[in-house]
C-alpha cells in the first residue's frame, strides 16, 4: 500500500520550498559532482546487516565535506528484491527494509540544509511481478485490458509452447516466461528483458504514462531534485516485436540498436518528463541511463526538450590508454555539444566491476595507481562527474565472494551478465579495525556481504587526514574543481607537440592543465606551471618535471 505522511509531515507546499533554495547557477547539473549512493550497502542503522534511508542520513556531513554538489539513491521502493530494488511493486511507498516515507522526507530535509540535492531513481521499464497491475494482469483474460499495460503474447508453434519471439534477458536465458491459467493449463507468455519477475511495462498504453506521471509528481512534491531513469533506453520496443535472429544478445547491448533497445519512441516519453520537471521550481533534472551504440544516438538524450544528463558508458568502458582515451573523451564532447548538453563523466557503477580492479593488469597497485590518475583526468573534464560510493576510498572489487552469499539474479542464469555484480556492492568500510567496520552500529554485527579482512586500512576514518589517501586526494581535487570558476566553462583542448612522448596527454582548461602518463614508466616533460595536485609524487625543476607511471597532475596557468 502507497505510504502517506502523517498530519504532522510537510505539506506539498512545504515540500516544493524545501527545494526552492535560491542558486547562483541556472545549469547546476552541467558541471555537478554526483555521488551514487547504492542503498543497500552504504550506513546501516539498525543493526540487521543492510543499509537504509536513516544511515544515509547520518552519513550525508561526509559527502558535504567531500564537496560533492548532490546524491544519487537507488531504488529504496517496496520491493520484494528480486533485482536488488528494482522490481517495484509501489513506487510510492518505502521498504521496510530501508526504512518508511518519513525517513525519505527528512533525507530530503537534511541534504538540503548541507546544500546537497538529491536524487532518486525511477524504474519505468518494468514492475515487480508483485506490483498489484501485474497480479491483476494475471487474473485477467487474454486481452483484458489489465494485460494491456504488459507484454502478453501468444506463443509460437502448434500448441504456444515456444517463447514470442527470439529476444533474451539482459539476465541470461529467454525473455518470456509462460504464465498459468486458474485451471492450471498453459497460458500466454510474457516479456521480462530482465529477471522473470520483472515484467516489462508496456509503453503503448496511455494508463502506463498516466501512472508515472503521477508517480514523478509525487516524488517532486516531497522534495526531491530529479531522478535517474533505469533503463531510459528500453521502454518502447520496436512495433510486432521482430525476431533478433543472434544469440549472446546481451553482448550486443551498447554495441548495436536493438529492437527492445534505443528505439526512437522512448525520445517522446522523456520529452513529456522534461516539461514536467521544467513545471517545477528549483531546477529539477532527469538523468538517463542509456546504452546506445555511438556518442551521437546518447546525444539524441539530452537535446534541449528532453534529459537534462545521460550517463557516458563509452568512458567508463575504455581501457587505460591514451589513444583510446582522448578518442573518447573527443566523441564524447562532440557529441553532446552539437546538442548543447554537457557531457558525464563515470568510472564505475553499482553494475560493473570497480575500475580500481579494471585497471589493475600486474596487480591492485597498478590498479590503484591508474584509478586514481583517472579520478583526477576525470574532475578535470568539462561537464559533469559521477562518483561510486567507495571509489573516494580507492576500494577494490571484492573477486572472492563464496557463492552461497552471492545474490545477483544473473549469477544464477547463464548467457547474460556475468553474474558477479556483488562485487561491487559490498558494504563501504567507515571506521573500526574488524568487519563490518561502522557500516552498522554495533562492531562485529551483520552486513549482507561480507567485508574483506583487508580493509580497515580503507575506511573513512584510516584515511582521513593523511595526505597520501585517495579520500584526501578526492577531496582535495573536488575543492579545487570548485575553487577554480575556469572549470565550470565548457571550454578544453589538447596540448601536442613532440614533448609530450606516446602515451601522454595534456589537456588545457581555463587556468589549468591536467597531465597524464599512461606510461609503464616514469617520463620528463617541460613543466606546464604551477603544480597543485598530483596523484602520485612529481619531481618538479625549474624547466622540466618529472611525471610517475600511471598518474596525473593538475598544474594552475
Amino acid at each position: 500500500m502507497t505510504q502517506e505522511l502523517t498530519a504532522s509531515g510537510p505539506t506539498d507546499a512545504d515540500a516544493r520550498t524545501t527545494a526552492e533554495q535560491p542558486s547562483t547557477d541556472p545549469g547546476w547539473w552541467r558541471h555537478a559532482v554526483i555521488y551514487q549512493v547504492y542503498v543497500r550497502s552504504f550506513a546501516d542503522s539498525d543493526g540487521d546487516g543492510i543499509g537504509d534511508l536513516r544511515g544515509v542520513r547520518d552519513r550525508l556531513p561526509h559527502l558535504a565535506r567531500l564537496g560533492v554538489d548532490a546524491v544519487w539513491l537507488t531504488p529504496f521502493y517496496a520491493s520484494p528484491q528480486a533485482d536488488g530494488g528494482y522490481d517495484v511493486a509501489d513506487y510510492r511507498s518505502v521498504d521496510p527494509l530501508f526504512g518508511d516515507l518519513r525517513d525519505a522526507d527528512d533525507l530530503v530535509r537534511a541534504a538540503h540544509e548541507l546544500g546537497l540535492r538529491v536524487i532518486v531513481d525511477v524504474v519505468p521499464n518494468h514492475t515487480s511481478d508483485q506490483h498489484p497491475w501485474f497480479r491483476a494482469a494475471l487474473a485477467d483474460r487474454p486481452g483484458g485490458p489489465a494485460r494491456a499495460r504488459y507484454h502478453f503474447r501468444p506463443g509460437r508453434g502448434p500448441d504456444g509452447s515456444l517463447p514470442p519471439n527470439d529476444w533474451q534477458s539482459v539476465f541470461g536465458g529467454p525473455a518470456w516466461t509462460r504464465t498459468t491459467g486458474p485451471d492450471g493449463a498453459p497460458g500466454e507468455w510474457y516479456l521480462h528483458l530482465f529477471a522473470p519477475e520483472q515484467p516489462d511495462l508496456d509503453w503503448d498504453c496511455p494508463e502506463v504514462h498516466r501512472e508515472f506521471d503521477s508517480v514523478l509528481r509525487f516524488w517532486l512534491d516531497l522534495g526531491v531534485d530529479g531522478f535517474r531513469i533505469d533503463v531510459a533506453h528500453g521502454m518502447v520496443k520496436a512495433p510486432g516485436l521482430p525476431d533478433i535472429g543472434h544469440q549472446e544478445q546481451a553482448r550486443l547491448i551498447g554495441a548495436q540498436r536493438l529492437p527492445f533497445f534505443d528505439q526512437d519512441g522512448v525520445h517522446t516519453i522523456h520529452r513529456a518528463w522534461r516539461r514536467l520537471l521544467d513545471s517545477y521550481p528549483g531546477q529539477r533534472i532527469g538523468v538517463a541511463e542509456a546504452w546506445a551504440p555511438s556518442s551521437e544516438r546518447l546525444a539524441l538524450y539530452v537535446r534541449p526538450d528532453e534529459l537534462h544528463q545521460a550517463f557516458n558508458f563509452q568512458f567508463l568502458r575504455c581501457p587505460w590508454d591514451a589513444a583510446a582515451m582522448r578518442t573518447v573523451i573527443d566523441a564524447s564532447l562532440a557529441a553532446t555539444t552539437s546538442v548543447g548538453a554537457p557531457t558525464t563523466w563515470v568510472l564505475s557503477n553499482h553494475d560493473v566491476v570497480r575500475h580500481t580492479t579494471r585497471y589493475a593488469e600486474t596487480g591492485p597497485e597498478q590498479g590503484l595507481a591508474r584509478a586514481r590518475a583517472a579520478a583526477l583526468l576525470m574532475l578535470a573534464l568539462p561537464g559533469s562527474t559521477y562518483v561510486y560510493q567507495g571509489e573516494e576510498l580507492g576500494l577494490p572489487e571484492v573477486t572472492d565472494l563464496p557463492d552461497d552469499v552471492r545474490q545477483d539474479p544473473a549469477f544464477f542464469r547463464g548467457d547474460g551478465q556475468d553474474g558477479f555484480r556483488d562485487g561491487c556492492r559490498v558494504p563501504i568500510p567507515w571506521s573500526g579495525t574488524e568487519p563490518p567496520y561502522g557500516f552498522g552500529p554495533v562492531a562485529g554485527g551483520p552486513s549482507w556481504l561480507p567485508q574483506p579482512d583487508s580493509w580497515a586500512r580503507l575506511s573513512v576514518e584510516a584515511q582521513t587526514g593523511d595526505p597520501d589517501s585517495t579520500l584526501e586526494l578526492y577531496r582535495a581535487a573536488i575543492a579545487l574543481r570548485r575553487e577554480r570558476p575556469g572549470l565550470a566553462e565548457p571550454v578544453m583542448a589538447w596540448r601536442d607537440g613532440a614533448e609530450l612522448p606516446e602515451g601522454v596527454l595534456a589537456l588545457v582548461r581555463p587556468g589549468l592543465v591536467c597531465t597524464v602518463n599512461t606510461r609503464g614508466e616514469e617520463v620528463e616533460l617541460p613543466r606546464p606551471g604551477r603544480l597543485l595536485l598530483a596523484s602520485a609524487p612529481v619531481v618538479a625543476g625549474e624547466v622540466t618535471v618529472r611525471i610517475p607511471a600511471d598518474s596525473s597532475a593538475w598544474w594552475a596557468i
